[in-house]
C-alpha cells in the first residue's frame, strides 16, 4: 500500500494521521536500517527512527513532489543522523565507551574516583570564573553544542568575534590550569 494524495496539500491537512500511519508502515524499516547504519546501535537507530518520524509529521505539509517521498524522507533521516553523531551527547557517550572498555575489569579505588571528581570541579570552577564574555562562548559551544554561527546569531556578534573569544577563553583556561589556580 502507498500514501495516496501526497501532493495536495488539503489532503494532507485533513489526513495527516492517517498518512504519517502509512509512511512509518512503508518506510519505518528502511529508515530503521539507515539510522543503524550511522550509529550502530538498535537502540539509538530506533530512537532517531522515532524522531525522524517526527520531523516528518512536523513538515509533511512541505513536501511538494519535487523528489520521491523516500528521498524526501532520507534527507530528514541522513541529516538527523549526522546533527547526532556531531552532537555532545554523542561524543560523551562514545567517550564514556572508549574508558569503559580500557577500566573494564579494573573498578577505581574511592581515592582514584575522588581525585577524577575533584579534577571535573577544578575545571568547572575555573571555567566558571572566567569573566562573562568568555564563560558565555565555552558554554554555548561546549556544554550546549552550539556552532559558531548559533552562537553568532544567539549573542549578537560576529562569527569572528566568537572565535576570537573561543580562543581566548581557552588560553585563559590552559594558563590557570598549567598554574594550578584555585579560581
Amino acid at each position: 500500500m502507498s500514501v495516496p494524495n501526497i501532493n495536495d496539500p488539503y489532503f494532507i491537512k485533513q489526513h495527516k494521521e492517517e498518512i504519517m500511519e502509512q509512511i512509518m508502515i512503508d518506510y519505518g524499516r528502511d529508515i530503521l536500517k539507515l539510522s543503524y547504519s550511522y550509529v550502530r546501535n538498535r537502540t539509538i537507530a530506533e530512537d532517531l527512527t522515532q524522531e525522524v518520524f517526527l520531523k516528518c509529521y512536523e513538515k509533511i505539509d512541505t513536501y511538494h513532489g519535487d523528489s520521491k517521498l523516500k528521498t524526501w524522507l532520507y534527507s530528514i533521516a541522513t541529516n538527523h543522523c549526522s546533527d547526532y553523531l556531531r552532537s555532545a551527547h554523542y561524543r560523551y557517550s562514545i567517550l564514556t565507551d572508549k574508558i569503559a572498555k580500557i577500566t573494564k575489569g579494573k573498578n577505581l579505588s574511592p581515592e582514584e574516583s575522588m581525585l577524577i571528581k575533584d579534577e571535573q570541579n577544578h575545571l568547572a570552577n575555573l571555567v566558571f570564573h572566567l569573566p562573562l564574555k568568555y564563560r558565555e562562548v565555552i558554554f554555548l559551544f561546549y556544554f550546549e553544542d552550539l556552532s559558531i554561527n548559533e552562537i553568532s546569531n544567539l549573542i549578537g556578534l560576529n562569527p569572528n568575534t566568537v572565535k576570537s573569544r573561543l580562543s581566548r577563553a581557552k588560553a585563559l583556561l590552559k594558563i590557570r590550569l598549567e598554574r594550578g589556580d584555585v579560581k
